[in-house]
Formats: structure tokens, C-alpha cells, sequence
């Protein structure tokens, strides 16, 4: 099979050099020809562990090209991945115009049968606009060529996204014609090959399933922070809470850690996204406006827990943080709880040296010079007053304490992973922090 890929991005970068891995030709397209150059190149424009020698050896094996030309990578392709981003909108609703102007650019480019498929994650509603585009063009063209929409939402996590689609819980189509069908379920053959459920069903459930799917894990986090900071008031610990409720099997213990907040590019925008198509169709979700609510105050906890120990006054306090990049092996930081903990320290007077080991350039992107840049993980605690976990690194879970002692000012830690046991801090003489215990 042959197909094409719109957008060079997290999405369409793995989902098209995954698919050329189980011997589908691929054509990944994208505007921006310096992106496309450095992958013509070798180079790699995110960070996501594994995908770099995927992407190379798919590339030497003429299975994976880059291009700028939409024109060239739908010639003879079965179908064509629209992939490109869908950033938020002012109002919290996903904003559309790159995947309406790939669908446009697509009708004015088709010559023969495609399945045009929606990779990016969109709105109920998304395909019939697809749809209705590339039928406009079309009929400006004066020219009749048969075509169908498909959706085939992504569930990757940053940082292991390639395992998630090379082996994923499911595949999620979305058709509305058997030409379509069997078009996606060849494609995905390989994965049906090794037991992969490949869930057919109509294109709007297919569009819902992502947003539910997200919105859900993302209340089961803002849950259990919820539960956390009251079992902070009551004397209760949270990770015993956890293992008491996980333990259920109609509960499971995943997505049920405490921290300070989730972000990054998926559960924000698909939380807002979906309570403002609630808001369209005239139906508020309550839940997720709770959700929300709780994940945004969730990311002020640590500026909360450093101000109370400081008792109010941060001016001239210098603190050394640990994690910038919203989760581990990724140097993703959009709406990264680190960024929300720097301005209010910032803000409050205090001064900040940080380190992570894949985000620093990322920060220094958004932030620039407002704060320092250390070289390893313990140079960012020389002289500190406290220290503060952010991102859960596996490299800042078995530190070398008599290195952190040394470094720090005061043995005050502020851990908002709960990677750290509260007793062998104590142990060791630390003041200790942690979410909910």
C-alpha cells in the first residue's frame, strides 16, 4: 500500500514512519521545507525516544520519504493521513483552519479514488466539513472523482509513543462506506495479524472516542489530586488511598497518582475542547468544567506548600528545580506545571535554577533568560535554599542524597511526584513535602 501523511509533527511523524514499519510506502508532507530538509537530512525535530532509528532505517529501506509536495505524495497513494495541529482556540474550541486547508488543498490535488483520513484530533463534526471541502474543489475543478473520509484517532503518550502504536490496546476507525473499510483494514492488516482489535464503528463515535478517552484520564488525575489535598487536612496518606481504591477491579491503578497537575499537548486542550462542544449543542459538562478547575489550581500547590514554609515571604529565596518538561522522556512543556511554579516564584521574588535532561532549550524558548540553566541535576542545587521536583525523571528517583545535602542551603524538599519515601527523608533529616501524604 502507499500512502500519505499531511503534517510532520508528534502525530503524523509517528504514526507515518510506524506505518512504513510494517511495509506500507510512505510519503510524509509538510510546509515547512527546512523541517522536511533536516528529515531528508536524518535529523529528527522532536524528541521521542526510538523514533530517530526508526525513522532512519524506514528512510534507507525506501519505505519513508519527505516532501513538500502534496501533488507528488498523493500520486497512486490508497489513502492520505490529515495530521496537522489543532491548536486551541481563544474560546477553548479546537481550531480548525489547518485541517480545512489540507482537505481544501486536497480536492484542488485528487485524481483518483482516496480515503482522506483524520489523524488529527477534532471535534465531533470534523469529517462532514472534510468532506464538504474537498467536494467544494471538486466542483470548482468541474471534474467527478470518487473519494470517502475516514477517522482514525491517535492514543500516544509522549515519551513511548512509538511502543503505543506499534502494539496499541486498539485501533479506532471510523467509516461510513465498505470501499473505506476495506481500504483501513487493509492498511492495518499487520496489527489484526497479532490480535489488535480493529473497532470499526460510524465516523462521529470514532471522533467522541478520542475526547472521552482523554477527558476521562484526565479526571482521574484531578481526582485524585482532589483526594490528595484532603487527605493532607484530614491526616490521611494518598498513596495508601490509591492502593486501596486501585486494588478494585473496576477502578485499576493506573492514571491514579498524585502530583501537581497534568499537562502537555493531549488532556488540556481536549478537556476544553469538549466542554465547548457541550457548550454548542446547549449541554454544560460539569464534570470536566470541575476537572478543569481542579487541575489548574493543582499546578499552584507547590508555590503554595514553598510560601507556607517560607511563611509568606520568598524575596531573595533561590530554589533549585528538578523537571521542566510536563512528563518524563519528552521535552514537551506546553501547559508543563514547571512554568506555572517558575512565574509565581518569579513573581514572588525569588530566583530559579533548573534542570532537566531534555527540556532545557524548550524552556529557554519560552521563558528565555529568566532564570539559570544548570548542567546536571545537582549543579542546579549548589546554594539553593530548597529543592523542588516537578517531572518525575527516572534519573531524580535514586539521587545521591549526600550530593543534594551538600548542595542545598537547608535540607527542605519539595516533591510534587511523591517520588521520594516521607520516612526515609525523615531518616535522612530532610524537611519534606509531598502531594497528599
Amino acid at each position: 500500500m502507499r500512502i500519505a501523511v499531511v503534517g510532520t509533527g508528534y502525530v503524523g511523524l509517528v504514526s507515518g514512519t510506524c506505518l512504513a514499519e510494517t511495509g506500507v510506502t510512505v510519503s510524509c508532507v509538510d510546509v515547512d521545507a527546512a523541517k522536511i530538509e533536516m528529515l531528508n537530512q536524518g535529523g529528527i525535530p522532536i524528541y521521542e525516544p526510538g523514533l530517530a532509528e526508526l525513522v532512519e532505517k524506514n528512510r534507507q529501506r525506501g519505505r519513508l520519504f519527505f516532501t513538500t509536495s502534496l501533488k507528488d505524495a498523493l500520486q497512486g497513494a490508497d489513502a492520505v493521513f490529515i495530521a496537522v495541529g489543532t491548536p486551541p482556540d481563544e474560546d477553548g474550541s479546537a481550531d480548525l483552519r489547518y485541517v480545512l486547508g489540507v482537505a481544501h488543498e486536497i480536492g484542488t490535488l485528487m485524481e483518483d479514488y482516496i480515503v482522506v483520513v483524520t489523524k488529527s484530533t477534532v471535534p465531533v463534526g470534523t469529517n462532514s466539513k472534510v468532506k464538504q471541502a474537498i467536494g467544494e474543489e471538486l466542483r470548482r475543478r468541474g471534474v467527478e472523482v470518487a473519494f470517502d473520509v475516514a477517522s482514525n484517532p491517535e492514543f500516544l503518550k509522549e515519551g513511548d509513543a512509538v511502543n503505543d502504536f506499534m502494539h496499541p490496546d486498539r485501533v479506532v476507525i471510523g467509516v461510513e462506506s465498505e470501499r473505506a473499510g476495506r481500504v483501513m483494514e487493509r492498511l492495518y492488516h499487520a496489527f489484526a495479524l497479532n490480535n489488535t482489535s480493529l473497532i470499526f464503528m460510524d465516523i462521529p463515535s470514532a471522533e467522541m472516542t478520542k475526547y472521552a478517552a482523554n477527558s476521562m484520564l484526565a479526571t482521574r488525575i484531578s481526582f485524585m489530586n482532589d483526594i490528595a489535598n484532603l487527605c493532607e487536612l484530614v491526616g490521611a496518606n494518598v498513596d495508601a488511598v490509591k492502593q486501596g481504591i486501585g486494588s478494585d477491579s473496576r477502578i485499576g491503578n493506573k492514571f491514579l497518582n498524585a502530583g501537581c497537575g497534568y499537562g502537555g499537548s493531549c488532556f488540556p486542550k481536549d478537556v476544553k475542547a469538549l466542554i465547548r462542544t457541550g457548550e454548542n449543542h446547549g449541554y454544560p459538562m460539569g464534570v470536566l468544567q470541575a476537572v478543569e478547575q481542579v487541575n489548574e489550581r493543582q499546578k499552584s500547590v507547590l508555590f503554595h506548600k514553598i510560601l507556607r514554609h517560607y511563611g509568606g515571604d520568598l524575596q531573595g529565596k533561590h530554589f533549585g528545580v528538578w523537571g521542566l518538561a510536563f512528563k518524563p522522556a519528552t521535552d514537551d512543556m506546553r501547559e508543563a506545571p514547571s512554568l506555572v511554579l517558575i512565574s509565581r516564584l518569579l513573581e514572588a521574588g525569588a530566583t530559579v535554577k533548573a534542570y532537566d535532561p531534555v527540556a532545557m532549550e524548550e524552556c529557554r524558548r519560552r521563558i528565555g533568560d529568566r532564570i539559570d540553566y544548570a548542567g546536571d541535576m545537582y549543579e542546579a542545587l549548589e546554594g539553593a535554599d530548597a529543592m523542588v521536583v516537578v517531572t518525575e525523571w527516572q534519573e531524580f528517583k535514586v539521587p545521591k542524597f549526600t550530593y543534594i545535602e551538600r548542595a542545598l542551603k537547608e535540607k527542605v524538599v519539595f516533591d510534587g511526584r511523591n517520588i521520594y519515601d516521607p520516612a526515609q527523608m525523615a531518616e535522612f533529616g530532610y524537611t519534606y513535602y509531598g502531594i497528599g501524604r
